[in-house]
């Protein structure tokens, strides 16, 4: 059997223990062979062919980013892409492919199943926002990063009386900033999930600040949004390809906060630092978790699923049940959030 591998959107940490895992289990387990695509779905478009071994995983466990490369490249959203996909795996005899990616790349590995191409996905993103998995490879380094930063950040902030602004990523949900801002212990935690009020934070900021300390931190995921009843006018910057300009809610609401209560108000964007680095080791094993499961089920004829962890077990999930869906942070885990400001 010929299995295809390759990594697609961002890089994260813990990308290299799912590929030594499907490697290590589809040539040692079953002696199958394992064809790696350089640069996600644009190496497979484009016939970028890398036939993995033994020696090629030798030693990426601890190793942050993906050994493969990856592009944002989605091959149902390109002329011609879908085809090209097709046709090099038919040239290179792939039984099946196996995916590593967020909700794009997912979202794009169920388009090339329905074009009839056997298709497993393992989910991975800072984000943790993949529907169907409790857990997304990288969430948990991310998070560690993150709170490392603002543990870092209260100590400065204590020293100079300041108000210190933390912005994080999460573009449609705020799982990095909820779960950062409770470990952390975050005075004001910003969500995509609730658009806020800035007249609320001000007065919050205010009266904690006159009432028994004398600086605070606030963390703002780059997703989050003023309310429309808010007086904080703010528009969105975005990139070449519809990404968020990182820094562009963190500077508003910093501004802001500055503005309206005259603080010493600074800010701190944390960007690709929250991708890049060693794994945690919640990482590693979910990767190896989800690279071992991703070859037991192409092997047993299981596709159009994605590996998924559900409390303790890893179960396979149907693409119709997550394929081009969010999943938001709930609102108990945000009532969290406020409740412990």
């Amino acid at each position: 059997m010929r299995i295809g591998l390759l990594t697609g959107g961002g890089d994260c940490p813990g990308l290299n223990a799912a590929i030594r895992a499907v490697v290590k289990q589809g040539l040692g387990e079953y002696g199958h062979s394992i064809i790696g695509f350089r640069n996600g779905w644009k190496g497979v478009a484009d016939g970028d062919v890398h036939p993995l071994g033994r020696s090629d995983i030798r030693n990426v466990l601890p190793v942050g980013g993906t050994l493969l490369g990856t592009a944002r490249f989605h091959p149902h959203s390109e002329d011609g892409g879908l085809e090209a996909v097709v046709s090099t795996l038919e040239a290179e005899r792939i039984d099946a492919l196996v995916c590593i990616g967020g909700d794009g790349t997912v979202h794009a590995a169920s388009k090339v199943a329905e074009a009839g191409v056997p298709m497993i996905a393992i989910p991975k993103t800072i984000d943790n926002d993949v529907v169907g998995t409790d857990l997304s490879i990288g969430f948990h380094t991310a998070v560690n990063i993150a709170t490392e930063a603002i543990d870092r950040l209260h100590t400065t902030a204590e020293s100079h009386n300041r108000v210190m602004v933390v912005e994080v990523m999460g573009r449609h949900a705020g799982w990095i900033a909820v779960n950062a801002g409770i470990a952390g212990g975050a005075e004001v935690v910003l969500a995509p999930e609730e658009p806020f009020e800035i007249e609320r934070v001000v007065r919050y900021l205010q009266h904690r600040h006159r009432a028994h300390a004398s600086f605070s931190i606030v963390v703002v995921a780059e997703g989050a949004v003023p309310a429309e009843a808010s007086s904080m006018e703010f528009t969105q910057r975005l990139g070449p390809f519809g990404e968020i300009v990182a820094g562009s809610v963190g500077e508003a609401v910093a501004g802001e906060i500055a503005r309206r209560t005259g603080f010493d108000t600074r800010l701190t964007v944390l960007g690709h630092v929250q991708r890049g680095g060693t794994p945690t080791p919640t990482d590693r094993i979910l990767g190896s978790r989800f690279g071992v499961a991703a070859v037991d089920a192409a092997v047993a004829g299981r596709t159009s699923v994605m590996t998924a962890l559900h409390g303790d077990e890893v179960r396979l999930v149907p693409f119709d049940e997550v394929a081009g869906k969010v999943k938001h942070v709930p609102a108990e885990l945000l009532r969290v959030a406020a409740t412990l400001a």
